[in-house]
């Protein structure tokens, strides 16, 4: 059986609409961070604080290239988790320039995948999924 799709526990988890502004990755943050500190054993300090961080720029980048609504969901088992950000904005092709570095902004997908989440981009009745899974 493949790895990336077997059960490895109980899952937990959460779904969260978030608010249509700049708060939005802040209260995706807080709901991350609330729920990985309940789950402490399923998931390392270190692999938290990163999970954290993703939630950030996939929130941050919906809010800043998509329209809205968003929401949140963030699951948790044993060994794995993925973070998945829902917008409204249907566009699968993410036609955004490679930022430079002396350039704001424009690095959050390449510090997702620089955390070692593999990325992942599907359309829903709504618009899009951006997912990040983050394997331990």
């Amino acid at each position: 059986m493949d790895t990336a799709i077997a059960p490895r526990g109980c899952p937990t988890g959460l779904h969260l609409p978030l608010l249509s502004d700049g708060r939005a990755a802040r209260q995706a943050r807080q709901a991350a961070a609330r729920l990985l500190a309940q789950e402490a054993d399923a998931c390392p300090r270190e692999v938290a604080e990163d999970l954290v961080l993703i939630v950030s720029e996939l929130v941050g980048n919906a809010v800043l290239h998509a329209v809205g609504p968003y929401a949140l969901t963030l699951v948790l088992e044993r060994g794995r988790a993925a973070v998945v950000l829902s917008d409204g904005t249907a566009d699968l092709a993410g036609n955004h320039h490679d930022a430079r570095r002396e350039e704001p902004g424009g690095r959050g997908l390449k510090i997702v995948r620089e955390l070692g989440g593999d990325l992942f981009v599907r359309p829903c009745h709504r618009g899009k999924q951006v997912i990040a899974v983050l394997t331990w």
